[in-house]
């Protein structure tokens, strides 16, 4: 009899150094379902920021269209008076044919005057790279004639290069920019389906998809719902975002986007101009495109004998084959600086709406991973046990050790702090907010 109270003490003397009282099956069901009431609601508010997710690119398939108009319409100028420069060219050569000779050797004696005049104008006054601009030129003056870089510091062959440079970018940007489309429908598509799922398994919780609060476009005055805050910050940036697109309401504006690249931060921007003529340049022009030091070539004689050379009674470059070229050249370079400018802009869209999107995919996304982890009909989350420790002198509680089951992923188990005794409401959140962040680590998403 004695050794039988003796264990019964033992008993007594575990259950109070290892546990308070562990909840019931039937107060495990309660706490679970509380818990999976809470994880309702996330789940509801991370689908309802896919769908904004889901807005922002819609809203930015619109302004794609605008940008794809623009640069179909600016290319095609810009290959119109490529082609008329190249038959002004080929004529102007012609012409130039019967005194070749004289035309070249005098072009042999400019080049080097041309190199040395762009070089003390511009490291007067640029901060540095002037033997960037030296090299660069060289090459350009080495590998053209006389006639095809002499109109505007722009021969076709640089136009050409440029062209098949922002060809291929463009490409770039167009499949990045499916690639985006694609995961953000793909997103969406697996989100829905968890939607329709939740829906009928907890119906009436989850409301009517069309009934779900949408938060794009809200003015400042509406109303928004519980749990919607977490929207605010991507919300303001996606009506900063569109709202001050208008792509095409400033022509003139400079859309680079690193303006000081590569030019260890010198001032682009400061203007050399010619002492003897109109012309104006900047550091920036001449590093970035060293054959508009063409421009110069009033400042050496040999090169000013090129332009008023006869050739048989006929001087090619002073005619009016010479003015067309040059009319064709010109348009030419603007439309190629217009296509780069609309270019950046859609490039700086791109950056942007995919940074946008980004941040919206990294604390919703989560959700289009339940697509075919939410078909267990015995519920979503389930606590299945709790022990609750306490210290030898029971006056502050250690940590609850909890086992749990989330969606079809394996049984986790971690602790809750002590002060929140399983009895409290705020248990069953703490439990299942913990629950979803360690799933949301283990599970990648790849759109």
């Amino acid at each position: 009899m004695r050794r039988s109270w003796s264990l019964l003490g033992l008993c007594l003397l575990y259950y109070s150094a290892e546990c308070l009282l562990p909840p019931s099956k039937e107060e495990l069901g309660q706490i679970s379902l509380l818990g999976e009431k809470y994880l309702d609601k996330q789940i509801e508010n991370a689908i309802t920021g896919v769908k904004e997710m889901k807005t922002v690119m819609e809203r930015s398939g619109e302004d794609h269209k605008k940008f794809l108009t623009a640069l179909e319409k600016t290319k095609q100028q810009k290959e119109d008076a490529l082609k008329a420069a190249q038959e002004m060219e080929t004529k102007l050569k012609e012409e130039q044919e019967v005194c070749n000779d004289t035309m070249q050797a005098l072009w042999e004696e400019c080049k080097p005057c041309l190199k040395n005049t762009c070089i003390k104008f511009y490291s007067r006054t640029c901060s540095s790279g002037s033997g960037l601009v030296g090299r660069q030129l060289e090459e350009v003056l080495n590998r053209s004639s006389p006639i095809s870089i002499w109109i505007n510091g722009e021969n076709i062959d640089t136009l050409e290069k440029k062209d098949e440079e922002q060809n291929q970018k463009f490409k770039d940007l167009e499949d990045r920019y499916s690639e985006v489309a694609d995961g953000v429908d793909s997103i969406f598509t697996d989100s829905m389906k968890v939607f329709d799922h939740m829906r009928s398994f907890h119906q009436p919780l989850f409301p009517s998809p069309f009934r779900m609060p949408r938060f794009f476009g809200r003015g400042e005055g509406g109303e928004v719902g519980e749990g919607a805050s977490m929207f605010h910050p991507m919300m303001d940036m996606a009506r900063s975002l569109f709202g001050s697109l208008g792509p095409f309401a400033d022509k003139d504006e400079d859309f680079g986007l690193t303006p000081s690249e590569g030019d260890g931060g010198m001032n682009e921007d400061i203007v050399i101009t010619r002492p003897f003529g109109k012309d104006r340049m900047t550091c920036r022009e001449i590093r970035r495109n060293s054959a508009g030091c063409i421009k110069l070539w009033g400042e050496c004689e040999k090169c000013k004998a090129i332009q008023s050379i006869d050739c048989s009674g006929n001087k090619p470059l002073d005619g009016p084959l010479k003015e067309e070229l040059e009319k064709a050249l010109s348009m030419a370079e603007k439309f190629t600086q217009d296509y780069s400018k609309i270019l950046r802009r859609f490039e700086e869209q791109m950056f942007n709406t995919s940074s946008l999107l980004d941040m919206f995919n990294r604390q919703f996304g989560w959700v289009s991973a339940l697509a075919n982890n939410t078909k267990a009909n015995d519920g979503i989350f389930q606590i299945k046990t709790v022990i609750s420790r306490t210290t030898e002198d029971n006056e502050q509680p250690e940590d609850t050790k909890v086992s749990v089951e989330l969606f079809d992923a394996p049984p986790m188990t971690f602790t809750v702090p002590g002060d929140i005794p399983w009895s409290d409401p705020k248990f069953s959140e703490v439990v299942a907010q913990e629950a979803l962040d360690r799933y949301k680590q283990n599970v990648v998403v790849v759109k």
